[in-house]
């Protein structure tokens, strides 16, 4: 019992020393609606709180009642432009509001889930709205490489697209800091 306490109290140090040798920020955010009548974009941007920190604000309109949201994700590199990397996922947002079935979408809404209205099942109408979220690397699963990357999230309403949402952000890693 001891010994573990001992596992914890040093892990816990590891980790909140390994949390500082990484930087995790947004670096770009692009929102684009191909269907005014459909979707409205009121704010899309980003806001540099301090040197280590930067904030997405998106705040969109859903006008007419949708019971059929897919969303086509993908991750890129960049390596001279953005290059396809190892994710992507096409995910039913509406079925994984139910249950949470597809490990990607899991991922990248649990980093979010804490900063938004997005938090039911379908059907979607109204504002949707993501407020003063950030990045922060102990959320982070998975292990990536150092880098620049964009997540490129493809919205459908009924098989027609209807927006994409371009965020861009740096995750590099400095173990020298820790």
């Amino acid at each position: 019992m001891r010994w573990t306490f001992i596992y914890y109290i040093l892990l816990a140090v590891f980790l909140s020393n390994f949390s500082n040798a990484v930087i995790f920020k947004f670096s770009n955010v692009v929102c684009e609606s191909y269907n005014k009548s459909w979707f409205l974009f009121h704010e899309c941007r980003l806001k540099a709180v301090s040197r280590e920190k930067v904030v997405l604000n998106i705040n969109g309109t859903v006008l007419h009642s949708v019971n059929n949201v897919h969303t086509e994700g993908k991750v890129f590199k960049r390596e001279s432009g953005f290059k396809p990397w190892l994710i992507e996922s096409k995910v039913d947002a509406c079925r994984f509001m139910r249950k949470n079935y597809n490990p990607v979408a899991k991922l990248v809404f649990g980093l979010f889930k804490e900063f938004t209205n997005i938090n039911h099942t379908c059907p979607f109408v109204g504002p949707q709205i993501v407020r003063g979220f950030y990045l922060r690397p102990e959320l982070l699963l998975l292990p990536f490489p150092s880098g620049e990357y964009m997540l490129s999230l493809r919205w459908l309403f009924d098989q027609k697209l209807q927006f994409d949402t371009n965020v861009s952000f740096l995750f590099i890693e400095d173990i020298k800091k820790a």
